[in-house]
């Protein structure tokens, strides 16, 4: 249920409003947008309640949700959420591109790639230090020194950090190296390790689940949001269809489908969505036209020799950058703004 308040609301009514709702034991979340403020109530409302919050001075509506998930509703957040860090604000308007290989392998490997990912335009360096793999003999990451060696290369380069947290164990070594903890498809239902990022105080990607509806996706993201973390971002990565041609099939439907539902950023993954690098740079430029927030794209300088194997959907960096270019022409034409770094060709030249 939310409470929908006129727009000349005091700060002090607000406070009542919640007040009133904490007394019958209640979660009131408060959410001011530019033209009005909600305020949603988490837990079983009682009827007369309802009534007597329809009647509080400034309240314009009693409305009941009748979706599974509150927190990450539109009905409750109506105004697009626009998560802040460190100046990179993802949402809102803005494009945000995350790049890097799909593992740290070395200290040189990852200093070298996140050179290019600035000087290509990209914001984000992405590479994971715990990987869950199909098949346990598979290489599993290089664990917290990979971790160190990531935080190490996106300080200097300037770029923000995001690695995949698979356990809760985990969460808080990886919020203490990396700006944004991403959980694979794999865990998108892991309960125990999506209450504990609530918790953990930074931005969280959350993958869809290869066989998840849009519904059972969003209820994931009520988890964290339930937890007290409210800066998440759904990721489109690819579902699991009959067709064999590609890893996965994309579906370019459910960004503006999860945008309509939901106020939380939406990133696209054309990697694992396609599984194929001549197939990354059009879903890219496919998912930015249906109004992706972001891309989450991998490029390795040897993908061919890649330890995950992953080298088939990674770009060379002289793709990344020509993509990036691409998308700064690209952006505007759909409100979106992105603009890359000025770099010589010769830096992004194929090893």
């Amino acid at each position: 249920m939310i409470v929908i308040t006129s727009n000349q609301i005091s700060e002090e009514q607000v406070q009542h409003i919640v007040s009133e709702i904490e007394k019958e034991g209640l979660q009131a979340h408060v959410s001011k947008g530019a033209d009005r403020t909600v305020i949603g109530l988490i837990g079983s409302v009682n009827p007369k309640l309802a009534e007597h919050l329809r009647q509080m001075k400034g309240v314009e509506n009693v409305v009941k949700i009748s979706k599974s998930y509150k927190l990450a509703s539109r009905d409750f957040h109506p105004d697009d959420t626009v998560i802040d860090i460190k100046g990179t604000k993802i949402g809102g308007g803005n494009l945000v591109v995350m790049g890097g290989p799909c593992a740290v392998e070395s200290a040189q490997q990852i200093d070298e790639i996140a050179q290019l990912v600035k000087a290509a335009g990209g914001q984000v360096l992405r590479g994971g230090a715990f990987k869950p793999r199909t098949g346990p003999y598979s290489f599993q990451g290089v664990g917290v020194e990979g971790l160190i060696m990531m935080a190490e290369a996106g300080q200097k380069h300037g770029l923000l950090t995001i690695t995949e947290v698979m356990t809760p164990e985990y969460v808080d070594i990886c919020a203490e190296y990396a700006d944004i903890l991403q959980v694979g498809t794999r865990n998108m239902q892991n309960f125990d390790l999506l209450r504990k990022l609530g918790t953990c105080g930074k931005p969280v990607l959350l993958k869809r689940g290869f066989s998840s509806t849009y519904d059972e996706f969003l209820n994931a993201a009520e988890y964290i949001l339930a937890g007290g973390n409210p800066n998440v971002m759904l990721c489109e990565r690819g579902i699991r269809t009959f067709e064999t041609y590609t890893r996965n099939t994309l579906d370019l439907s459910a960004i503006p489908v999860l945008q309509g539902l939901s106020h939380l950023p939406v990133i696209s993954d054309p990697s694992h969505g396609t599984g194929r690098r001549e197939l990354v740079e059009p879903m890219s430029k496919a998912s930015v036209a249906a109004g992706a927030d972001g891309l989450i794209i991998e490029m390795h300088t040897d993908p061919d020799n890649s330890m995950t194997g992953d080298g088939v959907q990674s770009l060379f960096p002289d793709q990344f950058a020509a993509l990036l270019k691409d998308l700064e022409q690209l952006a505007p034409l759909v409100g979106k703004s992105f603009a890359t770094a000025k770099a010589p060709a010769s830096e992004f030249a194929r090893v």
